[in-house]
Parts: C-alpha cells; sequence; structure tokens
C-alpha cells in the first residue's frame, strides 16, 4: 500500500475509487464501506483510494481540545493495507483547506487533483467549509465532474449505528466487550515495558509496567481479561488500570501479568488486547488481601479468556 502525504506528491493511480473520512477504529462501519470501495476498483482495475486529514481536523477548526484516538497511524495504515487499500492520501488540513466550499472541495481536490470516478461515502457525509455540503450537494457536483457518488447506509450492530464516537464512550465506561463487537476485533493499546517497583513480584504475579499512551482512549480504572501479543506469539493475561491505591496513589500505568510463562520482558514492546472487564479498582487493607484478590482475577480472567477463544471458533 502507498502512502501520499499532500497533493503535490500524488500520482493518480488507474481509474482511482476513493472514500474520505478519519477513519479513527476503522470499525465494522468502515469495514463495509471499503469492501464496496475496493470491489469497485477491482472491478475496473482501478485503484482502491483512502482520503484522510493530516493533521486531524479538529486540531485545526477546535485548538487546544482534548482526542483521545481509537488507533493510532502505524495501526490505522496497518489495517487499511490489509483490508485491500491501495493507496492513502494525507490532505493537508489547515485553515485554508477548511475554508473551501463544498463546490470547490468537489471540483478542485476529488476532480482536478486527485480524478476520482467514483465516490463511496456514508449517507450523513459533510464536506466543505462549515460541513455546509450534504448528499445532494455532492451527487449535484458528482454530476458536473463525472463522479460516480455511493451513498452508503451506515453498518448495525444490534440495531445500532456503528461510530466512532459510540465505541469510545462505551471504552470510556469499560464496556469493551461491547466496543470489540463494534470494532470487528478486540481493543489494543501497545507500549514499552519499563522497570516498576517490583510488588506484583512479591505479590506472586510478577506484571510488565507499561505506560499509558497520550491521545488514546484508555479504558476506566480496574482489572480486565486481556491477550499479549509480543513477536509472532499471544499470550493469555490478566490486566490493571490504575494507580495501584493500596499503596499509596502512584503513576497511572497498565500492567500486564502474563499468564503460566516466565519472560523478561523489559524494553520490549508489548501489544495488550483488552477481551472483557473483570471488575472496578479497589483498596485493599494489606497485601495479603490485594494477593489473594488477584488470584481470585486470574481464576476469573483464565475462564473469560476461555469462553472468548471458544466463541472465535
Amino acid at each position: 500500500m502507498r502512502c501520499t502525504w499532500g497533493l503535490a506528491d500524488y500520482r493518480p493511480g488507474a481509474y482511482p475509487v476513493a472514500t474520505i473520512g478519519n477513519f479513527d477504529g476503522l470499525h465494522r462501519g468502515h469495514h463495509a464501506l471499503l469492501a464496496e470501495v475496493i470491489a469497485a476498483a477491482r472491478a475496473h482495475h482501478g485503484t482502491a483510494l483512502v482520503l484522510t486529514f493530516d493533521p486531524h481536523p479538529v486540531t485545526v477548526l477546535h485548538p487546544g481540545a482534548t482526542i483521545r484516538f481509537l488507533t493510532s497511524l502505524d495501526d490505522k495504515l496497518s489495517l487499511l493495507g490489509t483490508l485491500g487499500v491501495d493507496e492513502v492520501v494525507f490532505l493537508k488540513f489547515d485553515e485554508v483547506f477548511a475554508a473551501l466550499t463544498p463546490s470547490a472541495f468537489v471540483h478542485d481536490v476529488l476532480h482536478r487533483a486527485v480524478g476520482v470516478k467514483e465516490l463511496f461515502v456514508g449517507e450523513h457525509f459533510a464536506f466543505g467549509k462549515g460541513r455546509a455540503g450534504r448528499i445532494a450537494d455532492l451527487r449535484r457536483y458528482g454530476q458536473e465532474t463525472g463522479i460516480q457518488v455511493h451513498a452508503m447506509t451506515p453498518a448495525a450492530v444490534d440495531g445500532a449505528v456503528v461510530s466512532s464516537t459510540r465505541i469510545r464512550t462505551l471504552l470510556q465506561q469499560g464496556d469493551v466487550r461491547h466496543a470489540n463487537a463494534l470494532l470487528g476485533r478486540a481493543y489494543h493499546l501497545t507500549g514499552v515495558v519499563i522497570h516498576g517497583e517490583q510488588r506484583g513480584q512479591t505479590l506472586g504475579w510478577p506484571t510488565a509496567n507499561i505506560r499509558l499512551p497520550a491521545q488514546r482512549v484508555i479504558p476506566p480504572d480496574g482489572v480486565y481479561a486481556t491477550l499479549v501479543k509480543w513477536g509472532d506469539r499471544l499470550y493469555d493475561s490478566v490486566s490493571y488500570i490504575g494507580v495501584r491505591p493500596t499503596f499509596g496513589a502512584g503513576e497511572r500505568l497498565l500492567e500486564v501479568t502474563i499468564l503460566d510463562q516466565s519472560l523478561t520482558l523489559y524494553g520490549e514492546r508489548l501489544e495488550v488486547r483488552f477481551i472483557d472487564r473483570l471488575r472496578d479498582d479497589m483498596t485493599f487493607a494489606t497485601a495479603a488481601d490485594l494477593a489473594a484478590r488477584i488470584d481470585q482475577d486470574v481464576t476469573q480472567a483464565r475462564a473469560t479468556l476461555k469462553a472468548a477463544a471458544e466463541q472465535m471458533h
């Protein structure tokens, strides 16, 4: 898959079939949209093209706003490539771009600069200055420029539309299992293992400590059944997010206990996949009480991970 930053270096491929958006999370709704783009491109021996923005529009339109993403850029590009996208073009989003009228966006960007032949978007797609353009406008400008416009009905799970906003809300509520159903995969965080205070070791459950990544959606403090990807292998694990209140609040970390393994992981990059939430964070009277509860957490995590694995088959 090719990546192009800015239109100055872009060279249109054969019969560009495009979609446009931020695609945060690359959830099941995005998958359905991209499947149509890729199928149309293949039918015309063309190019399946994703148009997205750099930087994120919110940083330009609302400076100082806090943004929490479902995917890192590397993860997003990896997933797009796996799905079969041929090229991703990052459109420079600045004040000049934000000021483009809907007509100018279609005529100057999509038609003249990108050479789009077919465009697939959600039926509620909005574009141009102040998001003033709607599907009816897009169809009209498409007729003027020879762009065939396809408006897709949003994908739904359990009767509700799949959206990045909904998934963020579920994750922030700790409902990772439901969020995963909408994503179409387990939500994950990635980080490098750092040295901790060795308390897990003394409690009988050594942990790999990871700093929580900035600008990512972080599930609430508590204990989770997780899978850890290290290299090409997946390991059953139980993970904790929090400040360890039993010992006095410290840095908020992701602490991972890999089950049935003795691994040296300092400095290694781990991908932690959240399968289900087991409990809220708690403060214990003694370290022994905490150790006993961790034993229960591990037992529950094993059962949860076994059930999840059986559902996959």
